[in-house]
């Protein structure tokens, strides 16, 4: 098995305090061979399970990770793990106050939503897709934070972009019918269907509940095809990590 040094991710730019750190990863690097190359970090995705257990090897290695990272079952849920007395790892979100103690969430296209406290004790990872956007993912992970939300702060990392987004008008009734207050976020592509900007989605819920500070990346997972995986471009194919942890 032939390993490809895994040398580069995403970090935000972000005040977050200096204990609490950030990664997300991109595909290069890694073992795994088409259509999952190569750094796909996935079990649940028809990969070789050798190749994703050296991948997450490799992840733990090339970032000096403090611990295995609290890899998620995601079914596009709304369910917040607590990681400190949570057993099932059946969520689409995680929340942590140890240190050491890596929050993952997995993403193709779909958004990974990262928070911090300003004191750098409490860290949470968020899987949002559409659905989970819809649902209120963002707001559940928020009132099951131990932080007021005028403390928090947030990060959105890789995703697919409006502009490569495209669903039809059941998507946009769901969004509408749960919080009219997206309207903006939908653009008219042709009948009966829509460009649906989930990164203006996710900022403005967690502005409407009162994280005063968003920050996000502006790449796109489905546009860049050496640097990302995505779902919409190809339905068989690997997943990034996003994780955050408070550094002891």
């Amino acid at each position: 098995m032939s390993n490809d040094p895994v040398t580069d991710a995403i970090k935000p730019e972000w005040s977050a305090p200096a204990c609490v750190k950030v990664i997300s990863t991109l595909r290069q690097g890694g073992c795994s061979q088409a259509p999952y190359d190569s750094f796909n970090l996935a079990d649940h995705v028809g990969d070789e399970q050798a190749c994703v257990c050296r991948n997450r090897q490799l992840l733990k290695q090339a970032f000096n990770l403090p611990a295995e990272p609290n890899w998620l079952e995601q079914t596009h849920s709304t369910r917040v793990a607590n990681l400190e007395n949570d057993t099932s790892r059946s969520a689409d979100a995680a929340i942590t106050r140890r240190v050491n103690t890596v929050a993952v969430v997995m993403t193709a296209d779909c958004l990974p939503v990262l928070l911090c406290n300003r004191a750098g004790t409490e860290v949470a990872a968020i899987h949002a897709g559409w659905r989970g956007l819809a649902d209120g993912v963002i707001q559940e992970t928020l009132n099951k934070m131990y932080s007021r939300a005028s403390e928090v702060m947030a990060w959105i990392g890789p995703g697919i972009s409006r502009q490569y987004f495209e669903v039809g008008d059941e998507v946009r009734d769901i969004f509408l019918l749960h919080q009219g207050q997206n309207r903006p976020f939908f653009i008219s592509s042709r009948a009966g269907h829509w460009l649906c900007d989930l990164q203006g989605i996710a900022r403005s819920i967690l502005e409407r509940h009162g994280v005063a500070e968003v920050g996000q990346t502006q790449a796109c997972s489905y546009r860049d095809e050496s640097q990302f995986f995505s779902y919409r471009r190809s339905a068989t194919t690997g997943r990034m990590a996003s994780l955050i942890w408070i550094e002891s």
